[in-house]
Parts: structure tokens; C-alpha cells; sequence
């Protein structure tokens, strides 16, 4: 099984856009560089007409090139941890990779290895999701974390106190990493599958429903996050542009689902609801 890579080239204060449309596009995995970004995908499980459009829609946009190649599926924390330093979320989680030296302790810790799977605190939405998970009550709650990528949001609910959390991802590889990663962080309430959740049955409703995705899926997939959702359930969204909210908070009424908090960080945002 091989990934395809996509350099980017592209101004710095243009990558977060760019990095934005390329997730829309499908590509799952990013590492930024000094140039620009490097995108990651499974195989070929990305759009390649809407590729074609977003080289179109930003030809104006100079310094912007692509590059585009097959790699072997491979480990990629070499790469990382060259570049990783521990975050810190609100001064109250921290996040870390197992070769980092931490002196100070923080209430919550999530030690994550990433290896081809998203979610290592660093960007801003994982960011948003852990600071703002911290104010919905997790205790004893039944969480879902749709495309859970490295499990980062499932391991902060399971710290946070929820009873029992169900994760799964399309992507095998990040079921796999996600594993890891709870067994390292010593969760044994996380389950992961394989699939997304209309492909995916559950024996009962849940509490909280995180879903840290992109724009289009989370309008795809809103009505099945409402229906999965017990009266009074929080979802909490994020994966999107602060300029994306009023859509998804429309899509959001049509199901009972209505705003209770939003939070931004430079332009992405995260966006709470509540099911009445």
C-alpha cells in the first residue's frame, strides 16, 4: 500500500487556506515545511477533479506550486520529532511525545505518537478541540470521536472522566496508531473501528459526539451525529474556517442542534451545540 504525497509550495501566510482546501480535497495527514506544507492521503482517496479546481481557483497566488509523488506507507515520526515540540492547551493539558522531557505536571497529559494519523495538538483545531472539551462535562458520559485520527480527543474525554468512548476513522492506518496511542496513554474505555458512521451501528445513543473533520463531511454527516445523540448531548465541531460557522449552524437547527459556545484561534474556529 503506498500515500500519495502533494508539496505544496506557497506563501506562509497563505498555507492554513491552502492546507484548508486540501483537506477538503481528502488529504488527511500534514506536515508543514519551510516552503509551504506536505499532504498526505491513502492510496488515491482524494478528489482529484477538486485538486484541479483548487489549482485553478488560486493561480493568481504566486509563490504556489504542487508536487505531487507515491511514497510506501511508512512511519513518519523520524520526520516529527524533528520538528515536534510538546503543547501546552489553556495551561492545563499537555501534550507529548514519549522522548520529550517534561518537568512540570499538568492536570491532564496525552502522550501521542502520530506516525501517518492527524492529531497531534499542534494545529489549531485539535487545539480548539482539547481547550473546549474542558468545558462540557465528560464524567461518566458515553463520548463518540468521529475520525479520531490518533485518538488525541479520545484519550482527552477518557482523562476528562467518560465512561466509555467509541472512535473509529476510515483510514486502517490510523485505527492502528489510534490503538497505540490509548494503550500508551493506559485507556482501556476507547474502542476503534474501521469505517464512518453511516457504514457503522451502535448499541446505543451517546453523550457527547466530538467530530474534528473538515467543512463538507461535518454538513454530510450533521443529521447522523444529531441522531445519535441523547436529548440534551453535546456535539462539538471543529475542522472549519470562523467564516464557516453560520452554514453549519444552519444545518445544525434543521436536527435540534443549537449553538451554545463557539472559540477561535488566528482563523480556524470549533463550535459547540446543544441537542434539545
Amino acid at each position: 500500500m503506498f500515500h500519495t504525497r502533494l508539496k505544496v509550495v506557497c506563501p506562509s501566510d497563505f498555507s492554513e487556506i491552502m492546507m484548508a482546501e486540501v483537506a477538503e480535497a481528502g488529504f488527511e495527514s500534514f506536515i508543514e515545511t519551510d516552503e509551504g506544507f506536505e499532504a498526505y492521503v491513502e492510496g488515491e482517496k482524494y478528489d482529484h477533479r477538486y485538486l484541479t479546481e483548487i489549482k485553478e481557483k488560486y493561480k493568481h497566488v504566486s509563490p504556489l506550486l504542487f508536487f505531487q509523488d507515491q511514497i510506501k506507507k511508512q512511519n513518519w515520526n523520524e520526520e516529527w520529532e524533528k520538528n515536534v515540540e510538546p503543547i501546552i492547551v489553556d495551561n492545563q493539558c499537555l501534550v507529548r511525545a514519549e522522548f520529550h522531557k517534561i518537568e512540570k505536571k499538568y492536570p491532564y497529559e496525552i502522550i501521542i505518537t502520530p506516525k501517518m494519523s492527524f492529531g497531534t495538538g499542534h494545529h489549531q483545531t485539535t487545539y480548539l478541540m482539547l481547550k473546549n472539551m474542558m468545558r462540557i462535562n465528560h464524567q461518566n458520559k458515553k463520548v463518540m470521536d468521529a475520525g479520531c485520527g490518533t485518538a488525541i480527543l479520545s484519550i482527552m474525554a477518557s482523562h476528562l472522566g467518560a465512561a466509555h468512548i467509541e472512535a473509529f476513522d476510515i483510514d486502517e492506518w490510523s485505527v492502528l496508531n489510534g490503538q497505540e496511542n490509548t494503550q500508551i496513554n493506559q485507556c482501556h474505555n476507547i474502542t476503534i473501528r474501521q469505517g464512518k458512521i453511516s457504514d457503522l451501528t451502535f448499541n446505543s445513543s451517546f453523550d457527547i459526539v466530538l467530530a474534528n473533520i473538515n467543512r463538507n463531511i461535518l454538513l454530510d454527516e450533521m443529521n447522523r451525529y444529531a441522531g445519535v445523540l441523547y436529548q440534551q448531548g453535546h456535539l462539538l465541531l471543529s475542522g472549519f474556517f470562523s467564516k464557516d460557522i453560520p452554514v453549519l449552524a444552519e444545518e445544525a437547527t434543521k436536527y435540534g442542534l443549537y449553538e451554545i459556545f463557539r472559540d477561535e484561534k488566528e482563523t480556524w474556529a470549533t463550535v459547540a451545540f446543544l441537542k434539545k
